[in-house]
């Protein structure tokens, strides 16, 4: 009886992470609203990941917009280590799972970005592919450098973490970058400098997509004032 039911459990878990498709997943991914990508790896920092994905994932409480899915994706279903030490569960495998379409693609920092993050060739295929498709794509702090390793920056006005612009640079002599501003929105690209202001960006795009209102009340929710016309950023007009 004992086996029988250690059987019992291990089915029951294995359905549940499962869908009808066979992708193995931990998230419910609601139909009508925007999907929203989080690319993590071991040494992501805490801050250029929970700041925007708490901006976005907070629209699912503003009525009458299209709300956001929120989710994370790395290349194993191990735990996720971030550069704080806190354990983070991906929900996907962009390895081995069939993800939904990727709205939004946001590229947090992490510890390797400048290193041997970029010689990840599966993973810088993948955000290059993704990238295609999305609607906007944003990268916080060093991630900027994952999106100019993958080559879709070569066109882009761009920024980074503001004291590894001069390695920026030195890597990616031919890209156009911004200094002294907090992020850069250049067709569907937003590069943050990252850190706190990691929010600041997140809610940027929330106001292009949801308008004005909608932004400051998600800024109020999370005891943010946010007023665009004080903030230091840079758009690239058509």
């Amino acid at each position: 009886m004992r086996f029988i039911g250690f059987i019992l459990c291990f089915f029951i878990i294995a359905c549940q992470q499962k869908d009808k498709t066979g992708t193995r997943h931990s998230v419910d991914i609601k139909p009508n609203r925007y999907n929203v990508a989080f690319l993590i790896m071991d040494g992501v920092y805490n801050t250029e990941l929970t700041a925007p994905f708490d901006i976005f994932q907070h629209t699912i409480f503003r009525d009458s917009i299209k709300a956001m899915n929120t989710f994370t994706v790395a290349n194993s279903y191990d735990p996720i280590i971030s550069f704080e030490k806190i354990r983070i569960i991906p929900d996907f495998n962009y390895l081995k799972d069939s993800l939904p379409k990727v709205d939004i693609l946001v590229i947090p920092s992490a510890e390797h970005h400048l290193d041997t993050d970029l010689e990840d060739e599966a993973m810088i295929s993948w955000v290059k592919k993704t990238a295609e498709d999305a609607l906007y794509v944003t990268s916080h702090c060093d991630g900027a450098f994952v999106l100019a390793k993958a080559g879709l920056l070569d066109s882009i006005v761009s920024t980074t973490f503001p004291s590894d612009i001069p390695s920026y640079k030195q890597m990616f002599p031919s890209l156009d970058v911004a200094e002294n501003v907090l992020f850069v929105h250049d067709g569907k690209y937003i590069t943050s400098a990252g850190g706190a202001k990691s929010f600041e960006a997140a809610l940027y795009l929330t106001e292009i997509m949801y308008g004005k209102r909608v932004a400051q009340r998600l800024a109020k929710g999370l005891v943010i004032d946010w007023d665009l016309n004080s903030i230091p950023y840079l758009k690239i007009e058509d």
